[in-house]
């Protein structure tokens, strides 16, 4: 689940997006759960350096069923 200070929030799918040398290692759960809120990039990073713009999670949340 995903939240936002706007008040929006849900999931967002991933999947399609875990691809080149950076995400690739993220196919890995193991290796997902390991993220952490960033508080300098205002987002969540992966000990490899991974991130996602904000703004692209944001516009990626669906709202579950």
């Amino acid at each position: 689940m995903c939240r936002f200070s706007d008040g929006v929030e849900g999931e967002v799918d991933l999947r399609d997006e875990l691809y080149g040398e950076i995400f690739e290692p993220l196919k890995n759960k193991d290796f997902f759960k390991k993220f952490v809120l960033s508080p300098e990039r205002h987002t969540i990073t992966w000990p490899n350096g991974a991130d996602f713009a904000p703004e692209f999670l944001h516009s990626a949340i669906t709202v579950p069923a």
